[in-house]
């Protein structure tokens, strides 16, 4: 049998890079060699490309082409030495600014050569918090208040601000994840910290009510209408809130909890609505819906992630895990739907 061939794109120009370069390692240890020849793109910090030829223990470049697409020729070619590499299809297992946020899948759409995940639209979108918001508040989900700050604005009000959304409240750039440049606040002063540490990351910051309850998730799977949604996880913060550290610092005391007591109805409204935000934002291939619960019953949509961590602590493919589908079956499943569909 033929392996396809796979480039496994990484790194990246985020702030999210070295989560990236663990999730990569976790997913080129996992994939299945028979099936599967996998070609590995580094991306530097600095939106250089690379191509590899082994995964060592230090990501380095040294002696390494560059990798340069060939534009409508479904190729890239080396630098030095014009080695053409024609993948069959793209794996990006990238986070962040210029990985999910649609950048890269429309260079593989100008390239002809299929992407696994979300499309440049709805990567784009998801990205965007204030996009998602808006659109899934027009569709009728339930989003948590929020405002909206521009770095060419005035700094609002806060009296005004917490009038409206409460105390504590949470500012946090429009455009990037895992938490970075995320601020709980409960005074002007913090309120002044946090909006300036935003905008060094986004130009647009939202700022939105800090609700107290239980952080959920669930992981979706496939292309609409035949898409399916996995069980609930539950994140449990070792910290005030479930920050960058939080998630990924070695010493971090944050839980992960893999089908959590919930009662039935919660359970299936969080996997409606989890279905329903997939085919609003026009989702493929692989998404992971964040929610929160409050002291209420009500449930609200935090974020849509759709390109979520992949590491071997990530509750994505936990999820799928809990449900009977293995690592490696889940990037199986994900490879074969983006050349297939």
């Amino acid at each position: 049998m033929d392996r396809k061939q796979v480039l496994m794109l990484f790194g990246g120009e985020s702030s999210e890079h070295d989560v990236s370069i663990s999730s990569a390692r976790n997913v080129y240890a996992a994939i299945d060699d028979d099936k599967y020849d996998v070609r590995l793109g580094y991306i530097d910090r600095h939106g250089k490309w690379w191509l590899l030829e082994t995964f060592d223990a230090n990501v380095t470049t040294h002696d390494a082409p560059q990798l340069l697409p060939v534009m409508g020729g479904k190729s890239f070619v080396t630098l030095p030495g014009h080695q053409v590499i024609q993948p069959d299809v793209i794996l990006p297992i990238l986070h962040g600014r210029n990985g999910e946020d649609g950048t890269v899948q429309g260079l593989a759409q100008l390239l002809h050569i299929p992407m696994v995940g979300c499309d440049v639209t709805a990567s784009g979108v998801a990205m965007n918090k204030l996009a998602t918001k808006e659109i899934l508040s027009a569709n009728d989900i339930p989003v948590i208040p929020f405002e909206t700050h521009r770095d060419y604005e005035d700094v609002p009000d806060f009296s005004r601000l917490t009038m409206r959304l409460g105390s504590p409240i949470f500012v946090k750039p429009a455009r990037a994840g895992s938490s970075v440049g995320v601020s709980k606040v409960r005074n002007e002063s913090e309120f002044r910290e946090a909006l300036a540490n935003a905008h060094e990351h986004d130009s647009i910051v939202l700022i939105e009510r800090a609700i107290s309850g239980r952080e959920l998730e669930t992981a979706v799977l496939g292309i609409a209408p035949n898409h399916k949604v996995s069980g609930i996880g539950e994140v449990i913060p070792g910290d005030d809130f479930y920050s960058y550290d939080d998630k990924y610092a070695a010493n971090s005391t944050a839980k992960v909890v893999i089908d959590p007591e919930l009662d039935d109805s919660t359970k299936e409204s969080i996997r409606t609505i989890a279905g329903k935000v997939f085919e609003v934002l026009d989702c493929r291939g692989l998404a992971r819906i964040d929610f929160i619960l409050d002291s209420s019953g009500s449930l609200y949509v935090l974020e849509v992630n759709t390109l979520p961590g992949f590491t071997n602590i990530s509750m994505y493919p936990k999820l799928w895990r809990q449900q009977g589908i293995s690592y490696p079956q889940l990037i199986e499943h994900l490879i074969e739907d983006a050349l297939h569909n």
